[in-house]
């Protein structure tokens, strides 16, 4: 481990154990013979990353089927979030954390004064973890409080909940003590909202890097992280099992990363962009997208099309899997790229 993540790591302890009470008596502040009015709502996940960000667009979506009037605020972190939250009407502000603070002190300072600053029905933090994201919701001015460990006693399953649906759950508890039913529907999906403009444009581009429009296409994701990285050896036999099968009958692409990096060694016609809507919007339009354990793998889901991840490991598994009934996951440590297979042709069949 590098220094550097040590010291966040030693960081993130010391927050943790300085904010872990924060909230802990925020239910017994609820009256609950009063009619639940939320026109407000501030949902707090100060996390830059593209897939943590997708995975907070169930729970948008959840209260807008409660109040499709309502004016929704996002405490977040990092450039990405205006960008998937483009067409949800209902997304008010967006009060973003910069994400180098010391270099940006007074900016920084700044986004705390505008989470203070306005009224709320009810701020959300998603994340139980995070620790900004509980002082946000200790700051800010709002009726009823969620701090995201509220309701973690009543279900066994809570180790088992996807993170796309954790924070759903928590909303539906939080609806029924105001005399709300139990709410069994299905948690929505992740979901960017692409429009039909951006749908057509996806399909021209994909017809621009296949050439060929007769056939529906896979895309493969090959890159990701850290430790989430499979080799370029794996891919390669994992090619020559899926090239000669799929290569007739499929177009078969390869969607790059923002770091125009390829484990396929560019053996397939490849896409780049750094437009965020503009590669869902691809996605859409490819039959299968095989990603490695990533933002993108999420990204996929959203767009939304079938979409299979790659996971090394199964720590955290049940809670960041490819969110979604037509969705597969696939352990695949050093091996098992016949798993991956057997799962395309399941996906194929639906």
């Amino acid at each position: 481990m590098s220094f550097k993540a040590k010291v966040n790591q030693y960081r993130r302890k010391i927050m943790r154990s300085l904010t872990g009470g924060i909230g802990k008596d925020s239910l017994n502040k609820i009256n609950k013979n009063e009619v639940l009015k939320l026109d407000k709502v501030l949902v707090s996940r100060p996390n830059h990353r593209l897939g943590n960000t997708l995975l907070i667009t169930p729970l948008i979506q959840e209260i807008i089927a409660y109040n499709p009037q309502v004016q929704i605020d996002l405490f977040v972190k990092g450039r990405v979030t205006p960008i998937i939250f483009e067409n949800y009407p209902q997304i008010n502000q967006i009060i973003e954390l910069p994400k180098k603070p010391l270099k940006e002190f007074g900016n920084y300072l700044n986004v705390w004064f505008k989470v203070k600053k306005k009224k709320y029905d009810l701020v959300i933090n998603v994340e139980k973890e995070s620790s900004s994201g509980k002082i946000s919701a200790s700051l800010a001015r709002a009726k009823y409080k969620l701090f995201g460990d509220e309701f973690i006693s009543d279900t066994k399953q809570e180790i088992q909940l996807h993170q796309a649906q954790y924070p759903v759950y928590q909303f539906r508890k939080f609806l029924e003590l105001f005399g709300h039913p139990l709410n069994v529907n299905h948690v929505p999906s992740l979901n960017i909202q692409l429009t039909d403009k951006e749908i057509e444009k996806g399909k021209e581009i994909l017809e621009g890097v296949t050439k060929n429009s007769d056939k529906k296409t896979l895309a493969f994701f090959t890159f990701a992280t850290g430790g989430k990285c499979y080799s370029e050896e794996w891919w390669t036999t994992f090619y020559e099992l899926f090239y000669p099968k799929y290569a007739e009958e499929y177009n078969l692409i390869e969607i790059l990363p923002v770091e125009n990096i390829s484990m396929l060694q560019r053996r397939l016609p490849e896409f780049y962009s750094k437009d965020v809507r503009e590669i869902a919007a691809v996605m859409y339009n490819c039959e299968i997208v095989v990603a490695a354990d990533s933002g993108m793998m999420h990204l996929s889901c959203a767009a939304p099309t079938k979409t299979i991840g790659l996971f090394k490991s199964e720590s955290f598994l049940e809670r960041y899997k490819p969110y979604g009934n037509e969705n597969a996951v696939v352990v695949a440590k050093d091996d098992n790229q016949q798993g991956v297979m057997k799962e395309i042709e399941r996906l194929l069949s639906l």
